[in-house]
């Protein structure tokens, strides 16, 4: 505190008094120091990255009950030999599905007292482990308000200590005579579940594909500590959500692709009725071959008849949809991308598509709603149809209490202890340097394009005030999802109508922007880190998603020498063909990064009654010799400067500037 002068308290002595509200003594600034300087020793907490759910909640939320395999690692190491395997891996289903598991364990037990009192103990003992890199502060604000002071008194007293062993044991056996068992192990499970992962970042892809992006939503808002770096599918439920007609028709086809109608209809209520009338009677006749769901997605229990139907709504939204896009195109001209409108090059006749001098044989030619004449015009039924989406979409009042989760805790890119994460791309040159993106007549690259397109998403759902600037915002959101120089797309097109009409390979060929090649060059990391603000060096590094890494054919996630990482391994089950796995998760604790690669989840169910975990390898990244502390990552600088302002406050007491308040 000795360089701390006289001018230094002079200029910031508005913000020392107001500070001073909060510190009004010597002691209180001075107790606060000291705690700060105790919290900058501490390990660092475990971060925990996931991208690419795409609706996969089962496997999602069994990743976050295990922390990729934290737990099981703590409980192997705590316990070690003295536990058989089949033990610890009973404790192990308990920590992760409590409520669940005690109810099996309640059925079959014959001697449950002696169970609860052995299982307390192993309770408080991972417990006691998990909690050891956190204050008390922070542990005792993580703690259920009913057990809280119970639970710091096992968690904060040793059993081996003679004059503390009898209060213990009588903790634990009073819990039990009390028939509060039941509720302790839950609360324990649940803390045990919560201090093993610090912080959470999901890079990404929320939505589309799966059955429970609702579910995974629901999840997040109610978690802890978390982050979203947008993707484009959960951009294109932003755009829906924001009144964009044409991104409700992209929602509604992807749902219908992969026979999933559990997140609109179950989740946000969406009604579908409407389409579902239509469809039958306007592909009453329509084999509708190319629109079958996807069978690794269809749910088991949809008849032959359901299966038919969401068959047809698939035509009738994809059709919408080309119709609703082609509006966009015409009245956004600078988005160049005239290119994807193809209904007006088929030759009707002859039923082929006449695309840059070359035709395309098309291997569906019904379609009864589009008018040769005039081909991208609504009929009068899909106009209504469209409009009652619509009303569905924006008056969702879960749909509004997702979409502000995703605002609030959510962005295009996140700098967090030299990680920088984004979901796809920084669109680049040929040579490696930053594209230039015209928006409205402005152009933008690098981080300034992140930041504008996160300010237009922004703008599309809540701006209120300027009419015409909200619905360039809105059409900007669905360029997002599929605009070549979209820095959460970035290919030359998406080839939908290609890859439902067409069966010429090459013509469904989607051409990636040039980033995805030269971010394997560390020369090109390099620069992007430092145009995000990030030094580079060992421990900085880029995280992607976005594009699945194909293990099958020995693609690895760890690019540029280990600066970049992409962790889209396959969650998806629509990608665990190509990938060979089930996903990829990146956990970043005090002594290192590790990478782990899960094998398929099988179900929940299994997981409770069989104690089937997810297969896991982890890989080392990279690993620290000495463990990092709060004071190496980006909160203990936040904690520094706060030590230096309340350093400030007890110089302004001590030299009179500030009186005491008492």
């Amino acid at each position: 505190m000795g360089n701390i002068t006289p001018e230094c308290i002079e200029k910031d002595l508005r913000y020392l008094q107001l500070l001073s509200r909060s510190f009004p003594t010597i002691a209180d600034a001075s107790t606060e120091i000291i705690n700060l300087e105790a919290i900058l020793n501490l390990p660092k907490g475990t971060e925990h990255f996931l991208t690419d759910i795409h609706g996969e909640y089962e496997a999602f939320q069994h990743v976050l009950k295990n922390g990729s395999g934290a737990v099981k690692r703590k409980v192997n190491e705590i316990f070690g030999n003295t536990l058989r395997e089949n033990e610890k891996k009973e404790l192990c289903t308990l920590i992760y599905y409590p409520e669940e598991k005690l109810q099996l364990v309640k059925a079959k037990e014959t001697e449950l007292d002696d169970w609860y009192l052995i299982t307390l103990n192993q309770l408080v003992k991972v417990c006691q482990n998990v909690s050891s890199k956190y204050t008390r502060s922070k542990v005792r604000k993580a703690l259920p308000h009913e057990f809280s002071y119970i639970i710091q008194e096992l968690l904060h007293e040793s059993s081996v200590d003679p004059n503390k062993h009898a209060y213990i044991n009588v903790i634990i056996s009073t819990i039990i005579s009390t028939k509060r068992a039941d509720a302790f192990i839950v609360a324990m499970c649940n803390l045990i579940q919560r201090l093993t992962i610090d912080s959470l970042h999901i890079v990404g892809d929320i939505y589309d594909r799966g059955p429970g992006a609702h579910i995974i939503m629901d999840t997040l808002c109610d978690y802890h500590n978390f982050d979203i770096q947008w993707g484009n599918h959960d951009i294109l439920w932003m755009g829906a959500a924001s009144g964009n007609d044409a991104c409700m028709a992209n929602v509604i086809r992807l749902s219908m692709r992969y026979g999933n109608l559990a997140t609109l209809e179950d989740g946000y209520g969406i009604n579908l009725l409407p389409l579902a009338t239509f469809a039958m009677e306007t592909y009453a006749d329509d084999p509708c071959a190319a629109f079958a769901p996807k069978t690794n997605y269809a749910d088991a229990n949809y008849s032959e008849k359901t299966l038919r139907l969401i068959s047809q709504m698939h035509k009738a939204i994809t059709i919408i949809q080309f119709k609703l896009e082609a509006a966009i195109i015409d009245r956004r001209p600078d988005f160049d991308m005239a290119n994807r409108k193809l209904l007006h090059q088929i030759d009707w006749q002859r039923g082929v598509l006449v695309c840059e001098g070359k035709e395309y044989p098309l291997r569906d030619t019904n379609f009864p709603t589009v008018d040769p004449a005039d081909p991208y015009r609504l009929s009068d039924e899909e106009q209504e149809i469209v409009d009652k989406i619509h009303a569905s979409f924006v008056n969702s009042e879960k749909l509004k209490k997702h979409m502000r989760c995703l605002f609030t805790y959510g962005g295009m890119y996140l700098v967090c202890n030299s990680n920088l994460l984004y979901h796809a791309s920084v669109p680049l040159d040929a040579d490696g340097g930053f594209k230039h993106v015209r928006i409205a007549g402005k152009e933008y690259w690098g981080k300034h394009l992140l930041e504008k397109t996160d300010q237009l998403i922004r703008a599309a759902y809540f701006d209120e005030d300027d009419v015409e600037k909200r619905r360039f915002a809105q059409d900007y959101v669905w360029y997002m999802w599929c605009g070549p120089d979209a820095p959460s797309f970035d290919k030359d097109k998406m080839a939908t109508f290609e890859r439902y009409f067409l069966t010429d390979k090459e013509a469904q060929k989607e051409t990636k922007g040039y980033y995805y090649a030269l971010r394997n060059e560390a020369e090109v990391c390099d620069r992007i880190l430092q145009e995000f603000g990030v030094t580079p060096g060992p421990h900085a590094h880029i995280i992607n998603g976005h594009v699945p890494v194909k293990t099958l054919k020995g693609e690895k996630p760890i690019k540029a020498g280990g600066k970049l990482l992409v962790i889209d391994g396959g969650f998806s089950k629509a990608y665990q063909p190509e990938t060979g796995i089930a996903g990829y998760t990146l956990v970043y604790h005090s002594h290192g990064l590790q990478l782990v690669q899960h094998e398929p989840f099988q179900s929940r169910q299994k997981a409770i009654e069989e104690g089937q975990d997810i297969k896991s390898t982890t890989f080392l990244v990279e690993f620290n010799s000495q463990r990092m502390m709060v004071k190496d990552t980006d909160k203990g600088v936040e904690l520094r400067a706060q030590i230096k302002d309340l350093e400030k406050l007890l110089v302004a007491y001590r030299t009179g500037f500030i009186k005491e308040r008492q």
